[in-house]
Order: C-alpha cells, then sequence, then structure tokens
C-alpha cells in the first residue's frame, strides 16, 4: 500500500504507483521503462532498465501530488525523461490530435471557421515546437556542459526560467473555442477530438511542473555549487561579496520584477496585472524565487528586496 505521507518508495511494486495514479503510464513510458514488469519493485524495475530510481520516484511523487526531493535528481535522467516527452508531444500526441479534428469537422475549402480553427492549431504547434527545439538545443546542452564541469560565464538557467511559460493555455483556448463558439452537430468525433485535447493540455501542465519544479531547481543547485566552488579557491575575503552578489544573481529579471511587486505589498493578481502575465506565472514565480533564496515569508522576501537594493525602504507595505 502506498502511505500518502511518505509518498513512493523504491520499496513499492510499480504495480502500487499505477493502482494509486494510472495517469503516471506516460511518465513510465518517458523514462524508457518497457511495460510487463509484473509484481517487480520499483528498485528493481528501474535498475533493469537503466533509470535512476531516484529521479522516477521525483518525478512520479511530485505528478501524484506527494512530497519529493530535488537534492537526489539526476540531470542526465530527467533530461532523457524531458526529451522523450517532447517527442510524445509533437510526434504522436498533435499528429493524432489534429488527425481527429479533421476528420470531425467540416474541412474544406468553403467552411472558412473550420480552415482557421485548424491554422490556429497548426499555428500552436509551431509555437510548441520551437519552444522544445530550443530547451533541446541549448538549455539541454548548457547542462550537459554543467555535467561535464564546464562554467558558463554568459548563461545561467535564470535566463531560461525568466521566460518559462507554460504552453497549455492556447490548446485550452482552442478547446474552449469548439466547446462554446462552433455550432455542429453529429458531434461524436468531435468529442473524441477534445477529449485528447483535454488530456494533451493536463499533460503539458504536468510537463510544465516537472520543468519548474524539479528541473530548474536542480540546475540552479548545481549551478551554485559550482560557484560555492570557484569562491571557495577565490579565498574567504572575497567569498563573502561573492556569496552576497551569487545570491540576487539566482534572480532573473523577471522575478526581480515580481520580488518589487511582493515588498510594495501586492497580491499576485495585481503584479500579473502589471506585468501582463497570469496568476498561475505569478504563483509559479513567488515560489522559484522562495525556493532561490531559501526564504518563504512575505517580511523575509521584502527584507532581502530592501537590501539588495531591489526597493526603497519607502515603496515597502508593512506585512
Amino acid at each position: 500500500m502506498i502511505d500518502k505521507q511518505q509518498g513512493y518508495l523504491s520499496s513499492n511494486n510499480m504495480r502500487e504507483l499505477i493502482r494509486d495514479n494510472a495517469m503516471l503510464l506516460p511518465a513510465i513510458s518517458r523514462f524508457d521503462i518497457a511495460f510487463g514488469f509484473g509484481d517487480s519493485s520499483v528498485a528493481q524495475v528501474c535498475r533493469e532498465n537503466g533509470v535512476d530510481t531516484d529521479t522516477f520516484l521525483c518525478v512520479c511523487n511530485l505528478l501524484s501530488g506527494y512530497s519529493y526531493d530535488v537534492t537526489s535528481i539526476s540531470l542526465t535522467s530527467l533530461m532523457g525523461y524531458l526529451k522523450r516527452a517532447h517527442t510524445s508531444f509533437l510526434d504522436v500526441q498533435f499528429p493524432k490530435i489534429r488527425h481527429y479534428l479533421i476528420d470531425a469537422i467540416n474541412y474544406s475549402a468553403s467552411n472558412e471557421v473550420a480552415l482557421l480553427l485548424m491554422k490556429f492549431f497548426d499555428d500552436y504547434v509551431v509555437e510548441v515546437k520551437k519552444h522544445m527545439d530550443y530547451e533541446n538545443d541549448v538549455i539541454f546542452a548548457y547542462v550537459d556542459r554543467l555535467i561535464r564541469g564546464e562554467a558558463d560565464e554568459e548563461f545561467n538557467i535564470a535566463r531560461y526560467s525568466a521566460g518559462h511559460v507554460d504552453t497549455a493555455e492556447k490548446l485550452k483556448e482552442l478547446k474552449d473555442i469548439f466547446i462554446y463558439h462552433y455550432k455542429q452537430k453529429e458531434n461524436d468525433r468531435l468529442s473524441g477530438a477534445l477529449f485528447d485535447i483535454i488530456m494533451c493540455e493536463r499533460d503539458m501542465l504536468r510537463h510544465f511542473d516537472v520543468e519548474s519544479q524539479l528541473f530548474i531547481p536542480a540546475v540552479e543547485r548545481m549551478e551554485s555549487e559550482m560557484r560555492r566552488s570557484a569562491t571557495d579557491v577565490a579565498g574567504e575575503g572575497q567569498a563573502d561579496d561573492d556569496v552576497t552578489s551569487a545570491q540576487l544573481a539566482l534572480l532573473s529579471e523577471r522575478e526581480k520584477e515580481i520580488l518589487r511587486g511582493i515588498a510594495q505589498g501586492k497580491v499576485n493578481k495585481e503584479i500579473a496585472d502589471e506585468l501582463c502575465i497570469s496568476v498561475h506565472t505569478v504563483a509559479t514565480h513567488r515560489r522559484n524565487i522562495s525556493a532561490k533564496l531559501e526564504i518563504h515569508t512575505a517580511a523575509g522576501l521584502t527584507i532581502f528586496a530592501i537590501i539588495h537594493h531591489l526597493v526603497d525602504v519607502n515603496e515597502v507595505t508593512p506585512v
């Protein structure tokens, strides 16, 4: 049985994980784990398939809402998972949805609305592909260099994190247009296509969570360790200044903007409206800021912002 307090453990049977949450099946596939594992434990299955057990458990616990430990993650294993997720979206799910949509609606030159809807979907796929290609070609290559111990003075994961937004919003918008505005009877095929869109949307949101809550913090941890090593070499006198600068360098420009808003006493919606982003994105950034700085109260974040001259003390609303 799964202990809800502890979450999934290496001693649990894989069968127990799936019984607890059948939505873990895509995650298992993206770790390139073969099905047919019978009553084998998580540790046995991962060992047999060459998968890092701690990373597998971390992802599965996150996806199921249980506690997880980012410090145990193998970035090599997690990047393999993310790359296979990209392939699943681009080569399997999107083509399947497109095929079902064309089959479900009156897709012809005379139906301008249908043509526009398909163009909306095709443009969305191009946008997501560009996003995922950038991750594959630039971000993962950067992390591979970090793993080899090669520092990069001109790039850090905060730059990626600043522009990292969930890509499921437009898919939800397309779904809502069909449901609330596209008038068509005999909708059995369209209902099936919309169900696939809904499942894909949820899958992409979970994928975003893995990137935001596991991948980015794990990379930040590695960057921080490399900075500490460099600071130790530079000597104790310089170390204090370097650490202070490194703390501020952990934050992207977007995160600094959000930290200013927090220090000014603004709620998430006010910050979102001011920066023209979603409330969900603000909440994600707030979690990331707290994780990076290891400061989890508004008062503590406000003090940090004042000390590091992100806001003037006169701008601060008492918390």
